[in-house]
C-alpha cells in the first residue's frame, strides 16, 4: 500500500474508490475528514464500543488501507476498521463493522467485506480473524454469509473472557477465523472506478 500526504493533511490510500455490481453505494479508503462521521456512526451502531476521536483518526489514515467506507450521495452508511496483525500478515483483523440503520438488511457488511478483500494490497490475506460477543447475532450472521460466500469454513475459540480480562464490564468476546480463502480472481465486470 501506498500513502502519500496531501496539502489538506488527509493521507489518503492508492485504493481507488469502487463501486460493486448491483449495489449504488462507493466503497473506498477513509481518510482524515472521515473520522469524525466514523465516530458518529460507530456511536449510533450499539453493541459496537465507541472509541477515542483520535483512534479513528489513526484508523483513517495509519490503517486506511485495511479500513473502508460505504458511501450513497455523500453520506457514510457503512464501515468497517481492520488491520493486519504483525505476526500474522497473511491475516485480516477485522474490528469493528457498523452499518447505518438506513442501510441495514441489504448485505452491506458483506459487500464492504468483499470490496475489501478485492483491493491488490489485500491479495495475499487468506484469513479473516474477528471477535464477536455471543449476543451480537447480526455481526455472526454477517461473517457466516461471508464465509460461505467466499467457501471457506469458519471456526470459533474463545478469546477474552468477560471475568478474566473484561472484569465482569463486557460481554466475552469469541475469535471467528474464516480461511483459508481462496486466492481472489481478478474480475473487471464486478469492479468500476468511481468518479
Amino acid at each position: 500500500m501506498i500513502y502519500s500526504g496531501h496539502a489538506d493533511g488527509t493521507v489518503r490510500s492508492s485504493a481507488p474508490p469502487s463501486r460493486r455490481a448491483g449495489s449504488d453505494h462507493c466503497f473506498r479508503s477513509p481518510t482524515s475528514r472521515d473520522a469524525d462521521a466514523v465516530a458518529a456512526l460507530i456511536a449510533a451502531s450499539p453493541p459496537l464500543d465507541g472509541n477515542s476521536l483520535y483512534c479513528n483518526l489513526l484508523q483513517c489514515t495509519h490503517f486506511a488501507g485495511t479500513c473502508i467506507i460505504a458511501s450513497r450521495d455523500g453520506e457514510i452508511d457503512g464501515w468497517i476498521s481492520g488491520y493486519r496483525p504483525p505476526d500474522q500478515p497473511e491475516a485480516l483483523f477485522v474490528w469493528q463493522v457498523a452499518v447505518h440503520e438506513r442501510a441495514r438488511g441489504a448485505g452491506l457488511g458483506v459487500a464492504m467485506l468483499e470490496a475489501l478483500f478485492e483491493r491488490n494490497d489485500m491479495s495475499d490475506a487468506r484469513w479473516l480473524k474477528t471477535s464477536v460477543t455471543p449476543s451480537n447475532r447480526a455481526s455472526l450472521r454477517m461473517f457466516e454469509k461471508f464465509a460461505a460466500k467466499r467457501g471457506a469454513p469458519m471456526r470459533r475459540e474463545p478469546w477474552f473472557d468477560a471475568a478474566a480480562h473484561f472484569g465482569g464490564r463486557h460481554e466475552s468476546e469469541d475469535l471467528y477465523l474464516i480461511g483459508p480463502l481462496p486466492i481472489p480472481m481478478p474480475t473487471q465486470s464486478t469492479r468500476k472506478e468511481s468518479r
